[in-house]
């Protein structure tokens, strides 16, 4: 569905093509619908289907998950997919670095020394 004005804030919609980032992986450039105004990103649906078909064959597809936090000794630990494991190719004794970037959200960082 063409957009003439933004659902958000009624300004105008202009369409080029640009890249689609996801998880720092750039999927290549789509025709992207913007609005003039406040800078909101719409998507065709069948433009939708053609990023998910990318994401799924770069091995995007699938990498968000829930788990639990396990106890181990006196800490806690947090259990990755085997798709994460294999999206940042991680191995058992790998050292990362972890650290809060929010009350509610925390980074887990693959230091460069480990490629």
């Amino acid at each position: 569905m063409k957009l003439n004005k933004c659902p958000e804030c009624e300004g105008k919609i202009l369409t080029k093509k640009m890249d689609y980032i996801l998880l720092g992986v750039n999927l290549g450039k789509f025709p992207t619908m913007i609005c003039s105004k406040c800078k909101e990103q719409f998507y065709e649906d069948i433009i939708l289907d053609e990023i998910d078909k990318v994401a799924r064959e770069k091995g995007l597809w699938g990498l968000e998950h829930r788990t639990k936090l396990n106890l181990l000794g006196n800490s806690l630990a947090v259990r990755l997919s085997k798709n994460q494991i294999n999206f940042g190719k991680l191995k058992k004794g790998a050292e990362v670095l972890v650290y809060p970037e929010s009350k509610n959200r925390f980074i887990i960082e693959i230091p460069s020394f480990e490629e």
